[in-house]
Formats: structure tokens, sequence, C-alpha cells
């Protein structure tokens, strides 16, 4: 591997420190560029741990009817945890990945990945850390999904997207829909209460005059 692909990997990895110099000439080791069309679907077997240098790439399952969630977003620096899992374990993917912008990405061949995760503590220190971190934001999810009224939702996904400075937002309601988890037409309909009530204007491809202090006291009403 080229030292400038050592340096940058380390730069966004601080747990790769450690790595020995022989290690990293495994001729399989390579940094990649990927396009915003790769998709690893669920169910498959992985061949190579993947660490993300630059990018983003979107997690989330599907139902048996096809409707999808989000359940995170992979972006530099971080890798995703279910990937970890199903190659320690020789399981299939339990998820489906995306990417969403063009991604630089650092791939280890699983059987290298093995080898360093037992021979490299940082490295096991770092996993174990990004299992929290993801746990910590699957189990919020999970308790959005079955306890939160989806206006609560709602409100609570147009507040993370905007700010006071931006208060429009582009986006479609199929891209709510499967952020949330839910049915276009729920989303739909719910919007236009929000319009209804002056929470919000639509517009076609984007929602714009976000009313966030409104949103905010949407929210507060489910909030004990």
């Amino acid at each position: 591997m080229l030292p400038e692909h050592i340096r940058r990997i380390i730069e966004r990895f601080r747990c790769f420190e450690s790595v020995e110099p022989e290690d990293w000439q495994h001729p399989d080791i390579a940094v990649i560029r990927v396009p915003m069309s790769l998709a690893i679907r669920q169910g498959g077997l992985l061949e190579h741990a993947i660490f993300t240098l630059d990018g983003s790439i979107r997690v989330y399952k599907v139902s048996e009817t096809g409707r999808e969630i989000t359940l995170y977003r992979v972006r530099g620096g971080e890798c995703c945890v279910l990937m970890m899992a199903s190659i320690m374990g020789e399981m299939e993917y339990e998820a489906s990945a995306s990417v969403e912008t063009p991604s630089e990405l650092f791939i280890l061949p699983i059987d290298v990945y093995k080898q360093w995760v037992e021979k490299y503590k940082p490295l096991r220190q770092y996993i174990y850390r990004m299992f929290t971190q993801r746990m910590s934001i699957v189990t919020t999810l999970i308790d959005d999904v079955a306890f939160k009224p989806m206006e609560y939702r709602i409100a609570d996904f147009l507040l993370h997207k905007t700010s006071g400075a931006s208060t429009t937002l582009r986006i479609t309601h199929d891209e709510i829909a499967v952020e949330l988890g839910t049915a276009r037409e729920v989303i739909s309909r719910k919007l236009k209460e929000f319009e209804k009530e002056g929470w919000l204007v639509l517009g076609r491809g984007r929602i714009q005059d976000i009313q966030r202090v409104a949103l905010e006291q949407v929210k507060s009403r489910y909030v004990t």
C-alpha cells in the first residue's frame, strides 16, 4: 500500500496507528473510490471489512413488503458495525447499504481484518466503541417507532434537517417516508396537516418556511 494511503487511513482512524509496517503490505488491502450507484444488499456474505474515509453510506432495513427504514449513516472516520458483526460471526449481512455520495473506502479482506482485530487492541477498542454508539442510535430509533406518534417523528426529523438560518428543505415525501420507515401517504397526509396549521409550506420536491418554534412545541406535547 502506498505511504500516502496509509497516512490518510491513520488520519481518519487512529486505531490503525499501531499496525506494523509489514502488515500494510498485504496485496488485497486497498483504498478505493466508489460511486453513488454502489449498493450492498441484505442477506449477502461480505468479502471485506469496510472503513469509510470520506463520503456517506446509508444503512437500512427492508421489510418483506419492501418498505425501508434508515438505521444510521456511516461517514468519514466510521464503519458499519453490522458489517463487522456479520464478518466476525460469519453470518449473512443483516442490513442493506447504499452509497449516498461518492465515497472513499479503506477495505480489508476478511481474513486480514480478523487477524488485525485479534492482534491490535486499539482496533478492537474502536470497534467496541462504534458498537456502543450505533446501539444507542438504533435503540432511540426503536423507541421512536414503537412509542412516538408520527406527528412527533416528522417534527423531529424536520428540526434535525434544518436550522434557524435555513428553513427550506429539499426533499420529497418518498424520501422522508424511507427515513422514517412509513408509507408516503402517511407522510403526505401529516405534512398537509402541518401546512394547514401554518407550520410550513409545501412545494414540489421541497418544504419551505419551516416554523421551528411551532415544531418544537409539537415535540414538547409528547415529552414527559
